[in-house]
Order: C-alpha cells, then sequence, then structure tokens
C-alpha cells in the first residue's frame, strides 16, 4: 500500500488557488477583484455601440439650462448626478432636467469624501439625497456616484444594500481643468469612447457647453446611440472584472 504525504506548503496553494478562482456574490451579482476588492461600475460590455453621457451638479448652475437646450437639439438623453445640496440652491433646475426628460441620479447630500465615513452617515448622505430628489421629481434615484470617485469595498456594499448601483466613469472629459479647452474636452472624449462607455462631464465647467454639440455630432457620426446610464447597465446576472467593467455571465 503506497501513502501519499501532503506537505503544508501543498495545502496552502491549493487554497490560494481555489481562493484566486472564488467570487464573491453580491445580490444577483457577482463581483471579482484582486483581494476582494469590490468595485462600481465603470462600464459596461457591450457589442452594440451605446454610450452614456453624465453630468455631475454640485456647484454652479450657470450653463444648466444651456446643456438642456443642446442636449434636446441633437436629441440625447443625459443622467445628472446631483448633490442635495445642489438640489436645496436649485430646484427649479432640477424640475427643468427632469422635465426635459433627463434622469436624476443620486451623487450625495453635501458631497463628502464618503470613505471617511460611517456605515450610517453613508446612508444619510445617500438616502437624503434620494429624498430630495424625488420630492421634486417624484422618482427616486436607482444610482450612486460617490463624490470625488472616492470609495472602498463598504460604500460600495452600502450602495447595494440601499438598492441601487454604484456607479463611476471610463471616459473622462476633464472639462474641470484650468487648462481645459472645447477642443481639447471634444478630442478627449471622442478619442475615448467605445461601446458601452460611460462619460463623465460637469455641469458648470467653463468650457463643457461650448465642446458639448462637437462630442454628440461627432459620437452620433460614428454610429453610437445615447441612452442612460440606467438603460445601459445590467440589473442581474453580472459580473465586474477587474477594470471594472459590468459583464454578463454566460450560463
Amino acid at each position: 500500500m503506497k501513502f501519499f504525504i501532503i506537505t503544508k506548503k501543498q495545502i496552502m496553494l491549493c487554497l490560494s488557488v481555489i481562493m484566486a478562482v472564488t467570487a464573491v456574490t453580491v445580490g444577483s451579482a457577482v463581483t471579482f477583484a484582486q483581494n476582494d476588492r469590490k468595485l462600481p461600475i465603470y462600464c459596461v460590455d457591450c457589442k452594440q455601440k451605446k454610450v452614456a453621457i453624465s453630468f455631475d451638479a454640485a456647484w454652479g448652475n450657470d450653463d444648466t439650462q444651456t446643456l438642456i437646450d443642446i442636449l434636446a437639439e441633437y436629441d440625447v438623453p443625459a443622467t445628472f448626478f446631483v448633490v442635495g445640496a445642489w438640489v436645496d440652491k436649485y430646484p427649479e433646475s432640477v424640475k427643468a432636467l427632469s422635465e426635459a426628460g433627463h434622469q436624476i441620479q443620486n451623487h450625495s447630500n453635501t458631497h463628502p469624501y464618503m470613505t471617511q465615513l460611517s456605515t450610517e452617515q453613508m446612508k444619510d448622505e445617500i438616502n437624503s439625497c434620494n429624498e430630495k430628489i424625488k420630492s421634486i421629481t417624484g422618482v427616486c434615484p436607482t444610482l450612486f456616484r460617490p463624490p470625488y470617485g472616492d470609495y472602498d469595498n463598504c460604500v460600495v456594499e452600502t450602495t447595494e444594500s440601499l438598492g441601487m448601483h454604484a456607479i463611476q466613469w471610463s471616459v473622462d472629459s476633464l472639462d474641470w481643468k484650468d487648462n481645459a479647452t472645447a477642443e481639447s474636452i471634444c478630442n478627449r472624449v471622442v478619442s475615448k469612447v467605445e461601446n458601452g462607455s460611460i462619460i463623465l462631464c460637469h455641469n458648470d465647467a467653463e468650457h463643457t457647453p461650448e465642446a458639448l454639440p462637437n462630442i454628440l455630432k461627432c459620437l452620433k457620426d460614428k454610429g453610437y446611440k445615447f441612452v442612460f446610464i440606467s438603460d445601459l447597465i445590467m440589473n442581474d446576472n453580472y459580473e465586474i472584472d477587474h477594470s471594472g467593467k459590468q459583464c454578463k455571465i454566460n450560463n
């Protein structure tokens, strides 16, 4: 009779292999990430030429109506992530965005670094903003974009516990930079967009209104269709890869 001796090193190696291929289940989705790191959705694995454009609204409001007019001219739906304090200050713009057919989503209540908050404080930030948006639009947000792009596992888990998706972006227009120009903003966005991209812009950046028409025209000429982020992402049976791309699980 032959006996096989398994060493501690071999056992640890086997465990490492098992852990490497184990996914962390979150609701009906599965997130794959190094060291069990949870990621928001940065973009979507999409066969069709679909993209989503989004605007963060946290501070000023000089250009919001101009953006609404440009988006209407090109028949493009947009997703606006608004801060609760911005809603308090500019309720008429929130109403105008909603009446123009755009989606209003959550960007926190006071624009804090979410990773510096307790779980309860995170929930209060998200819920307070949700309530303010719903009181004006009648619709409760389903997406949350952490301010400053600042997140960790707790931020993503807390967002999911509230039945919402955490959303980042895969194409940053960098329209907020001091050296940004309409041309640089347009070139950057158009050159980086691909199927399933989520574009980040801001409602009060100096050159965004000037850049936006060219962005929309160029991408439409390339055959891209603009959709809401909520219509671009999947709600179940998906995984998020190491880059933040949401992919369908093929059963």
